[in-house]
């Protein structure tokens, strides 16, 4: 199984010209580097107390190289694309509450716990930053990451500081104090704050932020790390993005109730060039963009950033993509796949994330989708971003802000692109997003299958299935309906017939990019 793992993965080289960055800004970027390599081991021991003992044993192997390649590219020893399928002897099932929370602790044990505390101790014990324990008496407890990881966080701290005192760009200098501090103090508030209003050209993003890993409840935050530079001119093209954000809110097709009349102020959007990831960032699939904060306080009071990982899309785009709407989709709909329309949706997607529900009233209680949705929320969110993504791009195409270029092709193009998310697996929460958007369109006629197993866009019916959808998940999201979205999963959330016999044909393709960092690795000479 370790060269199957490994060969559905493509070597691909990512970097990006640092000529410009003056020496100290190089010198920062070095330690930053330094300092993400820490999350790849916090990230480990998140997913699973026995990596960390297991990565040592394999490394001395050296008659097993994939093996080791294996178990890096999944950050353990099961298969992200294969339902988290053990290729490594001995390991056990993938505990679905990874690291987060104690062996052998059932999900009614901590959910049973959780409502016994008072409203605080429950908000502080199922938050983000805080892992779930034994205590001396066998009860459970919470305790805070700057604790359980105090000597990897001391040190990422520490090279944070270093690096902030050598870049000469002020921004950059506040949030890199800002997050040192917060990894000793387990408080985020100020330097996410201090993250979106970084304004340099390094865009580092460091720390715990996505919750897929928690399979229990999507409660708690992996650490991971992007180490970036600036794409200025791609940066400047976008801004106007911005702009529309409170407009689409108001025009959601959804209750006027379930609308937020105050988008968040801050909503930048920042297009640029990896230089290194590392956990939670680098594990199987590779992002493509991303949206943070997840913090609701903070998306609330400040809103939340788009980062477009270019370098990244454009190797997926050639690699993966365009191999795969040469098989996949009929000669009409292959011919209008382009890289403008996958890049400007993946924007989309991710300004998405940022609108429609969040803070939420159940009974007269405030609550968020998150903590509501609990182990579907991941999933349900990805389909959201990706559907009223599709939605609000057709939008600003009809009022003209969109090239109709785009227009054109970005149902293709995503059409396309649903095929490359589905072959992530649909264990996975991006992969079960996209089963539940192409199930839906093909109940809807809005997508068909031609007698050669091709698929293709109905044009007259896919604007209906993607406003019907959006309609539908944002409802059930602003209801905080844990039911409903556990019912659209078990109904959409699958692979049907047709859809397995194109994903066979598809074989030969590679499902990712596997990325050689080479400017991080000339850093470092």
């Amino acid at each position: 199984m370790t060269d199957l793992i490994s060969t559905r993965f493509a070597p691909v080289e990512i970097g990006a010209d640092i000529s410009a960055l003056p020496q100290s800004e190089r010198l920062a970027l070095v330690h930053l580097v330094d300092a993400a390599r820490y999350m790849d081991a916090l990230f480990l021991r998140q997913v699973w107390a026995g990596n960390e003992t297991m990565l040592q044993r394999l490394a001395r192997q050296e008659d097993d190289r994939q093996l080791l390649r294996s178990f890096l590219l999944n950050k353990g020893p099961w298969s992200r694309l294969d339902r988290d399928e053990p290729f490594v002897a001995g390991a056990p099932p993938k505990p679905p509450g990874a690291n987060f929370y104690p062996i052998g602790a059932t999900k009614e044990e901590v959910q049973s716990w959780l409502d016994s505390l008072q409203a605080d101790a429950r908000q502080y014990a199922s938050g983000f930053f805080t892992t779930v324990r034994r205590g001396r008496s066998g009860g459970l407890i919470a305790v805070p990451y700057s604790a359980e990881y105090q000597q990897e966080l001391g040190e990422a701290a520490r090279l944070l500081r270093v690096a902030a005192d050598l870049t000469s760009e002020p921004t950059l200098r506040r949030f890199l104090e800002a997050r040192a501090a917060a990894f000793l103090s387990n408080d985020y508030y100020d330097s996410d704050v201090a993250w979106m209003e970084l304004d340099g050209a390094i865009e580092p993003t460091i720390g715990p932020y996505e919750v897929y890993e928690d399979e229990l409840f999507n409660y708690k935050a992996a650490f991971e790390a992007f180490i970036t530079v600036r794409d200025t001119e791609e940066t400047e093209r976008l801004k106007s993005f911005s702009a529309h954000l409170q407009r689409l809110e108001d025009a959601l097709p959804i209750a006027a109730r379930y609308r937020n009349p105050h988008v968040g102020s801050l909503t930048p959007i920042r297009v640029v060039n990896v230089i290194f990831t590392a956990g939670d960032a680098n594990r199987g699939v590779q992002t493509a963009a991303f949206n943070l904060p997840n913090d609701e306080r903070v998306l609330r009071e400040k809103g939340s950033k788009s980062v477009m990982l270019k370098n990244v899309q454009e190797a997926k785009f050639h690699v993966v993509l365009e191999p795969i709407a040469a098989i996949a989709l009929t000669p009409d709909d292959r011919r209008r796949v382009s890289f403008d329309a996958f890049f400007t949706h993946i924007l989309l997607h991710e300004l998405m994330h940022g609108l429609g529900p969040h803070d939420i009233t159940i009974d007269g209680r405030a609550a968020t989708v998150r903590q509501e949705l609990r182990e579907t929320y991941s999933a349900i969110e990805e389909a959201k971003a990706d559907v009223s993504g599709l939605w609000a791009l057709q939008r600003l195409v009809d009022e003209g802000h969109v090239s109709a270029d785009i227009g054109r092709s970005m149902y293709s193009t995503f059409l396309a692109s649903m095929f490359r998310s589905l072959r992530f697996g649909i264990n996975e929460a991006h992969g079960r997003g996209v089963a539940i958007q192409l199930n839906h369109f093909l109940d809807a006629g809005a997508v068909r299958v031609d007698r050669d197993g091709r698929f293709e866009i109905v044009g007259g019916a896919i604007r209906d299935a993607v406003m019907s959808l959006t309609s539908e998940i944002m409802t059930l999201q602003a209801e905080g309906s844990g039911a409903k979205a556990a019912s659209v999963i078990e109904r959409l959330a699958v692979i049907r017939p047709e859809v397995q016999a194109l994903l066979d044909r598809l074989a030969g393709i590679p499902v990712d990019i596997e990325p050689r960092f080479v400017t991080a690795e000339a850093l470092r000479h």
